[in-house]
Order: C-alpha cells, then structure tokens, then sequence
C-alpha cells in the first residue's frame, strides 16, 4: 500500500474521490452518446463538450483565488453539492422523457460553470491534506484512481446504457457524490487565507508569478499545445465508433475503455516513481504526437484500441507530469491560483479545438484531424531547446 494511503484522512478522501470518479465517467460516456441518440452529428457533439468546458475561460481563475481565501474542504463541499443537484435534475429529466438539444447546452453550461470553480480547488487540497513532500505521490494516486475510472466506467456505462437506457448513467453518477460529499463534511476546515486586497490584485499576483517562473511558463506553454491539438482527439471517440465503424454502445465503450487501460499503465508507472522529473510532459507530449499520427492510418477497431492504449498512457504522462510539478514549485499561499493557471490552460483551450475537431470529422473525417494534431505535438519535442531541470526536490 502507499505511504500516504496510510494516512485514514487522506485515505478516506481518495476512496470518496474515486467512487465519484467512477460516477462521472459514466456521465462523460453517457453524455457524448446522448448528443449523438439527439443529434446524429459529431459537429454538434464537439459543439456541446465546447459549451461544457467555455466556462472554464471565465470561472476557473476566480475559483483558484477563492481556494486561496476560504477553507478549502468546505468550498468543495458547496461546489461537490452543487454538482450532485445538476446531475440529479438531468437525470430526472431524461427518466421524464423531457431533453432537449437546448435544455442539453443549459445543462452543459451550468455544469461547466460548477466544475470550473471546483476544479482548482479540489487540486488544491488534495495538495494540502498530502503535504509538499507527499504531493507527487498524492498526484500519482489522483491518477490512478482518475484512469482506474477511466478504464472501467465506459466499458459499465456501454452495458448500461445498452440495456436500461441513458439516464441510469445519470442516476448512477447522482449517486456516487454522496461518499464524497461525507468525506468532504467531516473534514476540519482550514482557517481562510488571510486577505491581502481586492480580487483583481490577488488575481495579477499570481499571473505575475507564472510570467516571472521560466519552468512555470514553459509547462503552461506546453499544456496549451497538448490540449489545443491533442486531448480533443476524445471527441472524436464517440463519432468514430459510432459514424466510421459501425459499433453500437457496447463497442464505444471498448474504445474508451482501451484509452483508460493505457492511462491506468502510465498512472501505475508513476505510481512506482513519484519523483518529480519535469522531463516526463516532453515525453508524454511527443509520445501522444506519435501516437495520433499513427491513429490516423488506422482503419479497424482492434488496431485503433491499441493506438488509443498509448495516447491514454501519454497523456498522463504530460498531464500529470506537469501538475505535479507546478505544485511541487509553488508557494503555498499561491497555489490555488496557480492551479487555476493550469485548469484555466488545460479546459479553457478545449471550447474551440473541440468544436472544431467536431466540424473537421463532418466535413474530411476523422483521419485528418489526427494527422494534424499528431504533427504540432511531435513539434513541441522544440522545447528541448530550454532547459528543464531532470528532477525537482521538494523543500
């Protein structure tokens, strides 16, 4: 077992964490098929998962600030709560019969809007219960759990969906917040961060910090290529199932299955070394290149699985790499805006690029879009040029 999952505190928050994970990738699979069930078009499905994470652009910055002012257990609870209420009403809604395409974008954008503002508080304490010198490890553990979730929910979600119809994801999902939502009340609250001015300095302090940090900067950089012109290759799972290979849910859910099995491989390797080597995001992020590249010659299942197991694997490699890295350097008074930073880098380019990965498949298919998006990401190997330090030790 892990050090740290010998802490009862964190062990208890890790568990609720991944119950609810669990959860919400039922959702995610859920929701790129019900566009598809409404729609029947990838630029449509692009376009909903954009109006998901758009509010990211306007929420997350803020959110980091508010993880810096308050006890940050009791704001996750407020924002967990909030969550659990939106995907509850969906739910209801679907059993109902009473979705539409627009009552689906309402939902997207309140949903994004929530999660914008948990999302860097959540990595924030995280953070704070594991400690600086545990946070890699901490990461790493996030990771696993994070792509253990990844890697069976979809499979789950396909078979259920398959035979008691979209909305059980939905219900599914409601419930698995209830454990966290616990875990997250029983929480002492860490007394707020004392207020050192008005918002808009407390937001320039840290946009100052990343600008003056060369290593800060560089990850940021890096983060936006990767998912500007990587991660979005997702939003094409559902399609390419779907509209290129002819598979139903179960089939889907193979694929994104397959792309959780990869990240559970790159997870479990971190697990093993949670050194913090800044090094492992330029791996990750040429080895998604390459594994895009190829995708976009694939033209069966089997062979798509495989390429989907290695871009899994390299984004947690980039994507975790990065964060752990960004958390290891920053003060602590700073750290939730500067895990906003990296939210705000890693959602807030996804709105466009999604929607137009979307767009691309229905005007050229699918196989150009990888082909482009695995080209710029064998490109960003250019920052090898500056240097990054091998390892980083925490102080």
């Amino acid at each position: 077992m892990p050090a740290l999952l010998k802490d009862p505190r964190y062990r208890a928050y890790w568990l609720a964490l991944f119950l609810s994970q669990l959860g919400g990738w039922m959702q995610a699979t859920a929701l790129g098929w019900l566009v598809l069930e409404l729609t029947g078009s990838a630029e449509r499905l692009g376009f909903v998962l954009g109006v998901l994470f758009l509010p990211s652009l306007f929420f997350t910055l803020p959110g980091g600030a508010l993880a810096d002012r308050y006890p940050r257990a009791r704001l996750l609870f407020l924002l967990e709560l909030s969550l659990a209420v939106l995907v509850l009403l969906l739910a209801v809604a679907l059993s109902l019969g009473a979705v539409s395409f627009s009552g689906l974008l309402l939902y997207a954008v309140l949903y994004g809007s929530v999660s914008a503002l948990e999302v860097p508080t959540r990595q924030a304490l995280t953070a704070e219960l594991a400690g600086r010198r545990r946070v890699g490890e901490a990461l790493a553990l996030n990771a696993f759990s994070f792509n253990v979730a990844r890697m069976t929910a979809p499979v789950a979600a396909g078979f259920l969906i398959a035979r008691a119809g979209t909305a059980s994801a939905f219900w599914v999902n409601a419930v698995s917040f209830l454990p966290l939502l616990w875990v997250l009340y029983r929480l002492p609250g860490r007394a707020p961060a004392r207020r050192r001015g008005p918002w808009s300095k407390e937001l320039a302090e840290g946009l100052a910090y990343a600008r003056k940090t060369p290593l800060v900067a560089q990850i940021l950089l890096l983060v936006f290529f990767v998912a500007t012109f990587g991660i979005n290759f997702q939003t094409l799972v559902p399609a390419y199932a779907r509209l290129v290979l002819g598979l139903g849910a179960e089939g889907y859910g193979f694929l994104m299955g397959s792309l959780g099995a990869g990240a559970l491989l790159g997870a479990l390797l971190l697990l093993k070394s949670p050194v913090v080597r800044p090094r492992r995001s330029l791996f990750g992020s040429a080895l998604l290149g390459a594994a895009l590249f190829l995708l976009s010659f694939a033209r069966g299942p089997y062979g798509a699985a495989v390429l989907l197991a290695l871009a899994g694997l390299a984004m947690v490699f980039v994507l975790t790499g990065a964060n752990t890295t960004l958390q290891t350097i920053v003060p602590e008074h700073l750290r939730g805006r500067v895990v906003a930073l990296y939210s705000l880098v890693l959602m807030g380019s996804g709105p466009p690029g999604m929607y137009l990965t979307g767009l691309a498949f229905d005007l050229v298919g699918v196989y150009a879009p990888l082909l482009l998006g695995g080209i710029v990401l064998l490109g960003t190997l250019f920052f090898m040029t500056r240097p990054w330090p091998s390892k980083i030790v925490p102080v």
